[in-house]
């Protein structure tokens, strides 16, 4: 597949074995819109923006996968949850327990441990806890990216990781222009989605693309 083909596949596979519920979706929306608003304050005020796409795009974002997606078998796409983890291309549940772990002990460190462990000079210090939770928060979300981004080259080949990255910083706009519709979705009692309604964005080849089968470890 050439770039944008993958990068369509792996949307419409995260798409339609992950977000199958109208609340999930929801959140994503809001999650969305939280994550595009830190964007642009990554520019004027770094804490803040830091603090939103953490405090509030990430949690709302986590709830709907871990508490609202559906963790039985995919009628639809007649797959298993258990295969479903095993081929997510980014970061499955099990990851992202580690990835919020990680996310959850920098705080607390911090809180014991001022200087993490030798990190932070005394003048980083004086800026505060606040300050400093969100510069390892920023460090640990780059972090994460890059980390699996290489971690794909490994696995699936440099053009594969390179579309992951891409997919993830792209997510929020993507996820906008696809959920939008979803509080409708709600009101009208429509909780679940059967995928027949994805939006309306052609292949390359005019063709449905392949579902990814192949296996990560």
């Amino acid at each position: 597949m050439t770039f944008l083909e993958e990068l369509h596949q792996q949307r419409w596979d995260d798409h339609r074995y992950y977000h199958h519920n109208r609340v999930n979706q929801l959140l994503h929306l809001f999650s969305a819109c939280c994550f595009v608003t830190s964007y642009y304050l990554i520019f004027v005020d770094p804490v803040t923006a830091v603090m939103v796409g953490w405090l509030l795009a990430m949690l709302l974002r986590q709830i709907g996968h871990f508490f609202f997606e559906p963790k039985t078998y995919d009628a639809v796409n007649d797959a298993t949850h258990e295969y479903k983890e095993s081929v997510k291309v980014g970061y499955n549940l099990r990851r992202k327990v580690i990835l919020l772990s990680v996310w959850i002990a920098v705080p607390v460190i911090l809180w014991f441990i001022p200087d993490f462990f030798g990190l932070l000079d005394d003048q980083q210090i004086d800026k505060g806890l606040l300050h400093n939770t969100a510069v390892l928060w920023l460090v640990t979300g780059i972090g994460a990216v890059l980390f699996r981004t290489v971690h794909l080259f490994q696995l699936m080949g440099f053009q594969s990781g390179l579309v992951w990255a891409i997919k993830i910083l792209t997510d929020p706009f993507h996820d906008i222009k696809i959920y939008h519709r979803a509080p409708m979705h709600i009101l009208r009692g429509n909780m679940y989605d059967d995928m027949t309604d994805w939006y309306c964005e052609v292949p390359l080849n005019d063709e449905p693309l392949p579902s990814r089968t192949r296996e990560l470890h």
